[in-house]
């Protein structure tokens, strides 16, 4: 079995009620190995010689009501490899756990944090402890979950991060009903499977993902009434609008203006309706076909 040397971090935010994993390894496609988690049940992330297993069967322990000492306890008492093992997990109540068995590659370690655990082995020292102080100083702060999660693996790779180098990493973050159509809770599943700077990769798709799902702000908002005469010559130039630039927001001009969005997959932040276009959509079409 390969070993999983990486660095990780699971945690809890209680604002948005969500849970996720944030990974880096010098390991093909980590995303599909250590993140695991359940909207209103927790989060895992297992690693080094890492047990599967720990994952689901962590997740049905919490769900059960099993706290994040209790279910780790559980899992690595039972595992007769458990030397070689690695685990870290919040549970729904935000409580946090971590274990790093005694036989895992130098240097090994986790730190444990309120709502949060950073673990790692096979590390430059002073990674995870990077990780939990970046952690701290953004979490509740600019972005969300997501965006903090990030940050800490940032600054675990800014402290020397995997001693072998760097090769993938992974964010998931869960929320009830957070996922695409609201009927499912994974609300960012975001992988780097092989690429040279894997976590600024992470980061750039993680805001892209803000671009296209995220939530729509009041104060973001554009009236299209003054923005007609512009977005009419953006989409005469796309091929989407054979009108005239007469400045009118008119019926010929939502509906081409819809049907661009729609293909630049843009449509939950505006869906054709109303006198005003969310800021965000507009910058984009700017900035890809003005």
């Amino acid at each position: 079995m390969p070993y999983i040397a990486t660095f990780s971090i699971v945690a809890y935010d209680p604002g948005r009620e969500e849970w996720g994993v944030a990974v880096q390894s010098k390991f093909l496609a980590v995303g599909a190995v250590v993140p695991w988690a359940q909207a209103g049940v927790g989060a895992v992330a297992t690693q080094s010689y890492a047990n599967l297993t720990y994952g689901p069967r962590g997740l049905r322990m919490m769900a059960g009501g099993a706290s994040a000492v209790e279910t780790i306890r559980t899992l690595t008492e039972s595992d007769e490899g458990r030397a070689s093992r690695q685990v870290g997990a919040v549970d729904r109540d935000g409580r946090a756990f971590a274990f790093t068995g005694d036989e895992c590659h130098d240097w090994a370690g986790h730190v444990i944090g309120n709502g949060y655990t950073c673990q790692g082995n096979i590390l430059v020292p002073g990674t995870v402890e990077a990780m939990a102080e970046r952690y701290e100083l953004v979490r509740g702060g600019e972005g969300e979950l997501a965006d903090w999660l990030v940050a800490a693996l940032e600054a675990g790779q800014d402290a020397g991060g995997d001693s072998r180098g760097r090769q993938s990493a992974a964010v998931l973050v869960v929320r009830e009903d957070g996922g695409y159509g609201r009927n499912n809770d994974r609300y960012l599943d975001m992988r780097v499977d092989d690429h040279p700077t894997p976590i600024q990769e992470l980061g750039r798709l993680v805001g892209l993902h803000h671009l296209y799902f995220g939530e729509v702000g009041a104060n973001g908002l554009v009236p299209l009434a003054d923005i007609a005469g512009e977005m009419q010559s953006l989409l005469k130039r796309t091929g989407t609008y054979d009108g005239s630039v007469s400045g009118v927001f008119d019926r010929v001009t939502r509906q081409a203006l819809s049907d661009l969005v729609g293909m630049e997959n843009l449509e939950h932040r505006w869906r054709g309706e109303g006198d005003e276009i969310d800021r965000l959509v507009v910058d984009h079409l700017r900035a890809k076909f003005g």
